[in-house]
């Protein structure tokens, strides 16, 4: 039989396994989320794609915050949202349809922001930096593009204007472990973290999610020459046979 390229293979995945596209978090999330941003009622909260009224809704209930706003652009999740809202009688939340891109957001002083399409990503850094100083941006799993993390409690990110912008790939990648190189262990457990943080029932294999984001993790590492070994070390070479021997994925071009 012939193996799959890994990219093969995660073209097969609902996007939202690895992406993080369309997965609506959890309560439990959103909450350690705005924690983690310290919100308060001085905050002017925007949740970007947000899908649902939760962000919202917990912005404005359990945090306080003077206004909170979510956007996206599918007009039957926002008019289902919208209803339930209603339904609760929530005051200082609003519900937008409407593309990111065409947002106003020229008030806000924290930003939930989960995409990864680069157009998008690229759009909105450049209004990002136009926002006022101190507003902070959060994403999940990376920090935006090459911009070094205030603040990191994977796979959560902060930057707050103005932007630090980092020198290099290498420079973001290690800001963003908080290691001065990246091994077996730590590629692992940062990739648990990611899995168990996006809270999606549908997701029934955590473990093998977890294996595939930690080769990903630890072998653009290595070609970015930030991995602790210079050879690849054989827990890592362990699961590349693994995932070829009774998955059929392939990996080792990757290292090529």
């Amino acid at each position: 039989m012939v193996s799959m390229r890994i990219e093969e293979y995660l073209d097969t995945l609902p996007t939202n396994l690895l992406s993080g596209e369309d997965v609506k978090l959890s309560k439990q999330s959103l909450e350690t989320i705005f924690r983690f941003a310290k919100l308060t009622d001085d905050d002017i909260f925007y949740h970007l794609g947000c899908g649902d009224e939760t962000g919202v809704e917990i912005a404005v209930n359990k945090f306080h915050v003077r206004r909170a706003v979510g956007i996206d652009n599918n007009l039957e999740k926002i008019n289902s949202a919208k209803k339930i809202l209603q339904g609760k009688d929530i005051s200082r939340a609003e519900l937008v349809c409407q593309n990111v891109l065409d947002s106003e957001i020229s008030d806000a002083t924290v930003v939930l922001f989960w995409f990864t399409d680069e157009h998008i990503i690229e759009q909105m850094l450049k209004r990002f930096e136009d926002l006022r100083p101190g507003t902070k941006i959060i994403t999940i799993w990376g920090p935006l593009p090459d911009c070094i993390p205030d603040r990191v409690d994977f796979p959560y990110v902060i930057n707050t204007t103005p932007f630090k912008k980092a020198s290099s790939m290498q420079e973001q990648l290690l800001s963003v472990f908080g290691v001065k190189c990246i091994d077996f262990v730590t590629a692992w457990e940062f990739a648990e973290r990611y899995t168990k943080s996006l809270g999606d029932p549908q997701i029934k294999n955590d473990r093998f999610l977890t294996i595939i984001q930690t080769l990903i993790i630890w072998i653009n590492a290595h070609k970015l020459g930030v991995s602790c070994e210079d050879e690849v070390p054989e827990s890592i070479a362990t699961y590349i046979s693994i995932m070829k021997m009774h998955f059929d994925i392939d990996f080792g071009h990757l290292l090529d």
